[in-house]
């Protein structure tokens, strides 16, 4: 059995078009890592500092959150509108953060009270 591959042409301008798309994306997917890179030297640097356990665990906390959520939009491509069935995939991504969420405040909750 023979695959029917199709095969596509494009014009100039839409070759152009998604050179630029690609071009921005890149970009943006590289400055996105330079972010984290500076949220996790900042996570260090504030334990390196020798702040106060009840200063460092919260912003430590508060900055893995803010990567999570650059992660899964730039690098988990849900910031991509190609993608087909995107909402049913950002439903389950959020679901379970919905899910995780409580349980991990419980676990914390029960370890350190």
């Amino acid at each position: 059995m023979a695959h029917n591959t199709q095969v596509q042409i494009k014009t100039k301008a839409e070759f152009e078009y998604e050179r630029h798309h690609n071009a921005v994306h890149m970009r943006k997917q590289v400055v996105n890592f330079a972010i984290m890179i500076f949220l996790t030297f900042v996570a260090f640097a504030s334990v390196a500092a020798g702040f106060s356990k009840y200063f460092v665990v919260p912003v430590i906390l508060l900055l893995a959150a803010v990567q999570v959520v650059l992660q899964l939009y730039s690098f988990m491509h849900m910031d991509d509108k190609k993608t087909h069935h995107m909402g049913i995939i950002q439903t389950f991504v959020w679901s379970g953060v919905l899910i995780i969420f409580p349980i991990f405040v419980t676990f914390l909750t029960i370890i350190w009270w």
